[in-house]
Order: structure tokens, then C-alpha cells, then sequence
């Protein structure tokens, strides 16, 4: 099994879009419902974009050779460089340390890498052959240890509220104000635990990826382990709702689940079935999804930040500018913020196509 997969390149790239598309409206006032994140329990669209790319995470890593190979300080170091543009992100362009936010999603990918590729390490898979369902076992093994831990914190030590559960309190300890909410961080210190586990079951798909059955049964053997996670995250639902910020052992397992069932459709179609032409600008976004995510950001903040004078002497947001002038007139707010987002990741996508021609591939 080669260090790259098609499908996976397509995977992220399909999540990298969809994320550009989530964070850049043309107005945050009209979106449509699958665009938006649940408001605290339950489970929309947008929700599976995070755990989607820390499951991509867990593949990637157990899927390269360097993970192995390499000395683990230049695992380190590759978090600890995810991290500092999480930072970077977070502060950008003022970079006050009063109003700083400490956590974040890099931050979070950053922890869960190096978490995940450390515990990867110490389980050893072989290179080859079938000794990989004896890692699975103890990986599956830790990520349950992981889900119900995280459930008997959440539940004996405060509850499921935004600022009562254990998790908020312990940020608030820690970060005081620098969160992103006033009294809790949907990326806080105690829920990256359940977000190691989402990028653990995405290491156990790389050692299915890597052994050597055949591309049928690994496929099979992914859609019918997808399913059963979604099912039995539905089911846990009924104790242990489904939510995002709290990152719950249902929410892992959900996610985890549909991850593995939209991954294996990818697989099979572009990898085993050599069906790949239409998967190509999926390919070029997913090659360069930090470069993605950080320009994007970038790009995305400034325009909310740069301000422009109106005709009647006010000043707007440039970003508002362009929505409103080029394109509220095209459509119902909905359609036209939605063609507003388009427009955004052509734009993006345009850059990373000329990264890609050029060779050109930000890695941390």
C-alpha cells in the first residue's frame, strides 16, 4: 500500500471544500439549515466536517512510512507547527494577548496527530500480512477506554450544559477568557480526548488499508464497521445525546461511523475500481488541505476586517461589499450567500490548482 491514496487525497479535499463553503457565507443571516452547526445537542452536516478530517488524520498517519520511520521528535515537531499556525489564526491580525483564543481546531489536530501517531508507535503494526487485526483489537480496546472515560467525566463531575459541564470548567481554570466563548470553547482541553478517539478509528482503517487482504473485503469490511458505528451511535444517542462541542462517545462513534461508510464509497470507486476523473479537483484541494485552511482563513478574516466607506458616509466590511454589490441581486439570500461561498472556494481552488501544477505542497 503506497504512503498516498487516491481516494483519501479525494476524501479530504471533498471535506477541505465543504468546510470553505461552511466558514464563508456571503451573510452568516441566510444560510441554509445543512450549513450550520446544532445550536448544542444533535448533529448536522456541517458537524461531520471536523471529524471527518481528524478520521483523515488517523489514516494518514498509519498509511505513511514516516510515522514509523522518523524520530518521534519530528512527530513533535510537526504538532507542535500545527499548533502555532492554529495560533497564528487565532490572533491574526492584531495578535492582542488579552482577547487571544488559546484553543482552536489546528490546535486540536495538532494534539490529536501527535497523540494518535504516538500511540501508533507503540502498538507496532506489522508492515504486512494479517497481524494488523491484533492492533485494530487493542486500538478499538483504547478508544473505548477513551468514550466511556470521557462519558463518566462528563456525567459525575457536572453536566451537559455549555458552562456546567466538566470540560468548560476546567478551561475556564486554565485559559480564563481566552476562549472562544465567554465561558466555554467548543475545541476546550478535556473534549480533545474523545477527538483522539475519532482520529484512532481513522488509524485503524489505515492498518485495514495496509494489510493484505483484498480491496473487496477491505471495502466490505469498512462499509459494514461504518454502519455498525452509526447505528450504535444513534442508539447511545438516547443516554448520551450526539453534540459537536462536547465531542460525546455518541458524536464519535456517529461520526466515525459515517466517515468510514463515505471513505469506503471513495475507495471503491476511485481506487478499485479505477474510476477517476471526476475526483480530480478533489485531489487538488485535499494535496494542499493545511495551505487550504490557513489561506482560506486568512483571506476570509481580512476581508471581515478591512473596512470601505459607503456612499452615505459609512463604513462597511469589504467582505459585505462584495456580497452585497456582486452578489445579493443575484438570488433569494439563501441562494445568493450560498453562491457567494462558491464563488469563494473557486477562488481557493484556483490557488491550490496552481500550487498543485507547480508542485507546490505545505506540509507542516
Amino acid at each position: 500500500m503506497p504512503d498516498r491514496v487516491d481516494s483519501l487525497d479525494a476524501f479530504r479535499g471533498l471535506t477541505m471544500a465543504a468546510m470553505v463553503v461552511v466558514n464563508n457565507p456571503g451573510t452568516w443571516d441566510a444560510m441554509y439549515w445543512p450549513l450550520e452547526h446544532a445550536e448544542w445537542h444533535g448533529c448536522t452536516p456541517t458537524d461531520l466536517i471536523f471529524p471527518f478530517f481528524l478520521f483523515i488524520v488517523g489514516v494518514s498517519l498509519a498509511l505513511s512510512k514516516a510515522t514509523l520511520s522518523s524520530p518521534w521528535w519530528k512527530i513533535a515537531r510537526r504538532a507542535a507547527v500545527i499548533v502555532g499556525l492554529g495560533l497564528f489564526l487565532a490572533g491574526f491580525p492584531f495578535f492582542n494577548p488579552a482577547k487571544w483564543r488559546i484553543p482552536g481546531i489546528l490546535q486540536r489536530i495538532g494534539i490529536c496527530y501527535l497523540a494518535a501517531a504516538t500511540v501508533f508507535r507503540m502498538v507496532q503494526p506489522p508492515a504486512r500480512g494479517d497481524g494488523w487485526r491484533r492492533q485494530a483489537i487493542l486500538l478499538a480496546s483504547i478508544i473505548a477506554v477513551i468514550v466511556l472515560g470521557y462519558w463518566l467525566l462528563l456525567t459525575r463531575f457536572g453536566d451537559l450544559t455549555p458552562e456546567g459541564n466538566v470540560g468548560a470548567r476546567i478551561d475556564r481554570a486554565l485559559f480564563g477568557t481566552h476562549l472562544y466563548r465567554s465561558q466555554w470553547d467548543p475545541e476546550g482541553l478535556l473534549s480533545s480526548l474523545p477527538a483522539i478517539a475519532t482520529t484512532l478509528i481513522g488509524v485503524m482503517t489505515g492498518l485495514c488499508l495496509r494489510s493484505s487482504t483484498t480491496s473487496t473485503n477491505k471495502w466490505f469490511s469498512m462499509e459494514i464497521w461504518g454502519i455498525a458505528m452509526l447505528w450504535a451511535g444513534q442508539l447511545w444517542n438516547r443516554w448520551l445525546p450526539l453534540n459537536k462541542q462536547l465531542w460525546t462517545g455518541s458524536f464519535v462513534l456517529f461520526t466515525g461511523g459515517a466517515a468510514l461508510i463515505l471513505f469506503a464509497v471513495c475507495y471503491v470507486v476511485i481506487d478499485v475500481r479505477g474510476v477517476r476523473a471526476w475526483s480530480k479537483p478533489l485531489v487538488i484541494l485535499g494535496r494542499n488541505a493545511i495551505a487550504l485552511f490557513v489561506l482560506s482563513g486568512l483571506i476570509g478574516k481580512s476581508l471581515l476586517l478591512l473596512n470601505v466607506s459607503r456612499p452615505d458616509g459609512n463604513r462597511e466590511s469589504l467582505q459585505w461589499t462584495i456580497y452585497e454589490r456582486g452578489f445579493s441581486w443575484m438570488a433569494e439570500p439563501k441562494n445568493a450567500s450560498l453562491i457567494y461561498s462558491l464563488a469563494f472556494l473557486a477562488m481557493m481552488y484556483a490557488v491550490c490548482h496552481l500550487m498543485y501544477q507547480r508542485k507546490l505542497f505545505l506540509r507542516a
